[in-house]
């Protein structure tokens, strides 16, 4: 019979961790190589990005797109897709029991991601458009053989997200081909709607459980009529970011999926979190969800930046998920304690406040000030994280155990 696992259960054994892996650290999990990659290309893309808008950096020596376009695409299908692809073939190998790529395999699929970051900024375009076309479905065929090896039948959705963010990829590049760059900020926004989906999904599991798991006595509620409707709403939200749509029936369905997101996540009790930032962060993050939804509604009707509620998804929903993912889950399966120290405190600090002002800024600060501190603060974020998770993710497990 399949074997039947939560949708991540960290640091416990399974019939994958009786043959040990041998090689290289760094190769032995999914979430080795692209955590580490994911945190170091957020310093680096969000620091060149920052150079590029206060003119530090000459246009010429900028990436072979336009910086809007390099900017999106790559905090989207770079950093983001890296992260994903690392927790999915880590909770993938749990979920299933089965090897997840590992050693050579891994190696090239980290080789492959980091040529694709390297060529989109410095071309050539032909090469660098194959190269980061690739990354996404040949990860979304490895893990679908995974899941139908185990008939994972539950997880075979995230699957097709894989799927699904690569061919918007290739809509992307299609539309600057094809001289409509309209088309490509619109593959853009459809990315991001379907990242805030699987935020949607995996927080919705994820973040209930540890809570409970983590603080006595916490109360978290449940409406099964909100269940039921938060991810097909969300998704209606997201294909709707992906046109170009303003006018009241938009502005409705952004507005159903704020609400849903919001009652869902006034049921889990988060003033409760405060005094533990592992579990905190995971609030923070969702929080960000309606928050991001609510102003595109406003924005839907011409009441607010359209821009700055996206980024409330993208810096903030899924900025402060992926930090609070990459802590998480590399500890646990690095064998150490589900326990943070100044680092992580900080880099969620960090994080979630360049988040706050990306959403505020703009309204507040000159240009200038408000784009200067918000990146400092996401390099500075990511920077601590990357300091003290290189050597963990870098070294074997303290347990001695495979992964």
């Amino acid at each position: 019979m399949p074997r039947s696992a939560p949708l991540l259960t960290i640091g416990q054994p399974d019939p994958a961790s009786r043959i040990p892996y041998t090689g290289w650290p760094l190769f032995a999990l999914g979430f080795r190589p692209f955590y580490l990659l994911a945190a170091g290309f957020a310093v680096i893309g969000m620091a060149a990005w920052a150079a590029l808008l206060l003119n530090w950096l000459p246009a010429q020596h900028g990436p072979v797109m336009a910086p809007l376009f390099w900017h999106a695409h790559e905090m989207v299908f770079g950093f983001a897709a890296a992260a994903v692809v690392g927790f999915l073939f880590t909770a993938g190998k749990n979920w299933t029991g089965l090897q997840t790529p590992q050693g050579p395999m891994l190696a090239g699929l980290a080789a492959l991601w980091v040529a694709g970051r390297v060529l989109m900024w410095a071309g050539p375009a032909p090469i660098a458009i194959g190269v980061d076309i690739a990354f996404l479905p040949l990860c979304g065929v490895l893990f679908l053989r995974i899941l139908r090896r185990a008939r994972s039948v539950r997880n075979y959705g995230l699957a097709v997200a894989l799927f699904a963010m690569g061919a918007v990829n290739a809509g992307f590049h299609a539309g600057l081909l094809a001289g409509t760059p309209l088309l490509a900020l619109r593959c853009l926004d459809a990315a991001a709607g379907l990242v805030a989906v699987f935020v949607t999904v995996i927080g919705g599991r994820v973040i209930p459980m540890f809570t409970a798991n983590a603080i006595a006595g916490v109360q978290i509620r449940r409406l099964v009529w909100v269940e039921r409707a938060v991810v097909p709403v969300t998704a209606a939200a997201a294909i709707l970011l992906a046109m170009p749509a303003q006018g009241v029936a938009p502005a409705a369905v952004f507005a159903l999926a704020a609400m849903a997101q919001a009652i869902r996540f006034l049921g889990w009790d988060s003033r409760r979190t405060l005094r533990t930032p592992i579990v905190a962060i995971l609030h923070v993050a969702y929080a960000f969800l309606p928050l991001g939804f609510g102003l595109l509604a406003a924005a839907a009707v011409g009441r607010f930046d359209r821009s700055t509620a996206l980024h409330a998804l993208t810096a903030g929903a899924i900025g402060c998920a992926i930090v609070a993912m990459i802590t998480r889950t590399a500890l646990g399966h690095t064998g150490r304690l589900l326990r943070v120290g100044r680092a992580e405190v900080f880099a969620y600090a960090a994080i979630s406040v360049a988040a706050v002002l990306r959403v505020v800024g703009p309204l507040l600060l000159p240009r200038e000030v408000w784009i200067g501190a918000t990146c400092a603060l996401w390099v500075a974020g990511f920077a601590a994280y990357f300091w003290k998770y290189a050597p963990y993710l870098l070294a074997p497990r303290v347990d001695g155990r495979d992964g």
